[in-house]
């Protein structure tokens, strides 16, 4: 059976059929407030498995699976709605991380993991009074051709006042996302107009929305020999572009990898960013099907750079996957605040609506054999705002910046 393709994510969860956000914000109503904006691209997670593996309380997941489908059946042959009722299926197996997908979600959701996504380019965060102000303009994007800039007021999206609205209705409205289902309407060359505002300056602009990557994987170097690696999400690739920057990085620099808010994603390529730092050896273990299997590094990583990874309450699963191996292996030290605690692994299954139900089917362990699910990565070293200060006067701690 092949290692789980990603973990371990907090779906969102419906209070009606339309209210439903698209699960491509799901990661934004758990870490929004450890990183305080919002971005159209932030996608999730997931885990694939296969096989009937037994729940950590000893029960077949098996029946569970069975019974959510069951419920969906009976819905459709009553002319319900299979959806709601495999959501209730899910909510009465005490599942904490049990959820149910609409088709056009899963499909957002799998499209997320790929690193790309149709939109303008912009992220967005709400002001303390209500506005709605452009946070970061993504360069080569219709946002930037534009002339966007990050500081400008977000007046209205096709008309519609965003004043006071949550930033995630707000972003599923700049990326044509319906609220009919959660599906999505919009394709890359759809045109979406934006009410805008700058010193004074009140203005309507038509953008075309356009395929554009998610850059989950950024660089800078700052004072002291330090080069800052911050990865937003473990999407397709982003383990490659870890182990670049490594390697891209002066000779003598220590090195930051910063993972607030990030929350989580592909694991094979948060294993891959553990081989940035590591020369093979564990990673993690994970439970399936009550069998023990393990995910291991690869071979030729830099393991002499000092490493500080920095951590908060939105970093979660992949991301706590990643910090647990490095901490365990003695090849960081961990600084910031505990992070959230999701070290579970869900298997999709098809329902026969073409809806697709996530359910808990093993949870992932460090090196040590800690646990992380509801307890997190207790970092080395506390701190909060002065995080990445404080990073820098480790690494000088450490005699190499």
């Amino acid at each position: 059976m092949p290692a789980p393709h990603g973990p371990l994510f907090p779906p969102p969860r419906r209070s009606g059929r339309g209210a439903a956000l698209t699960l491509v914000f799901a990661s934004v109503l758990v870490a929004g407030a450890a990183t305080g904006s919002f971005n159209e691209s932030l996608g999730a997670s997931r885990a694939a498995a296969q096989g009937t593996p037994t729940d950590d309380a000893g029960g077949p997941v098996a029946a569970r699976q069975q019974e959510v489908t069951r419920a969906a059946a009976r819905a459709m042959a009553e002319g319900t709605s299979p959806l709601e009722a495999a959501e209730r299926a899910v909510s009465r197996s005490g599942d904490r991380w049990g959820a149910v997908y609409s088709p056009d979600e899963y499909e957002e959701f799998q499209e997320s993991l790929d690193g790309e996504y149709t939109g303008v380019g912009l992220s967005a965060g709400r002001e303390s009074d209500g506005r709605i102000e452009v946070t970061r303009v993504r360069s080569g994007s219709p946002a930037a051709a534009a002339g966007i800039r990050a500081g400008d007021r977000l007046r209205s999206v096709d008309g519609k006042r965003v004043d006071d609205r949550p930033v995630t209705e707000v972003v599923s409205i700049l990326r044509g996302d319906t609220e009919n289902g959660g599906g999505r309407d919009a394709t890359a060359g759809t045109r979406v107009s934006l009410g805008l505002q700058r010193d004074g300056r009140v203005w309507t602009k038509t953008l075309r929305r356009a395929r554009l990557s998610t850059e989950d994987v950024t660089t800078r170097r700052v004072a002291g020999r330090t080069t800052v690696i911050r990865v937003a999400a473990f999407t397709k690739g982003t383990g490659d572009q870890v182990r670049a920057a490594v390697a891209g990085a002066p000779a003598r620099d220590g090195i930051v990898l910063d993972l607030r808010g990030n929350s989580g994603g592909l694991v094979a390529e948060a294993v891959t960013a553990a081989s940035a730092f590591l020369d093979g050896g564990l990673v993690a273990t994970y439970d399936i099907g009550g069998e023990q299997r393990a995910l291991h590094a690869g071979r030729g990583g830099d393991t002499t750079r000092p490493v500080v990874v920095l951590v908060d309450g939105g970093t979660m699963s992949a991301a706590e996957l990643l910090t647990g191996a490095l901490q365990d292996r003695c090849r960081a030290i961990v600084v910031g605040t505990r992070t959230f605690g999701k070290g579970s692994v869900q298997m999709p299954s098809r329902l026969p609506d073409g809806s697709v139900a996530e359910l808990t089917v093993g949870h992932y362990r460090t090196p040590s054999g800690r646990g992380v699910d509801g307890r997190g990565i207790t970092p080395d070293l506390e701190a909060e705002g002065d995080a990445l200060a404080r990073a820098g006067n480790v690494l000088s701690g450490l005699g190499r910046s």
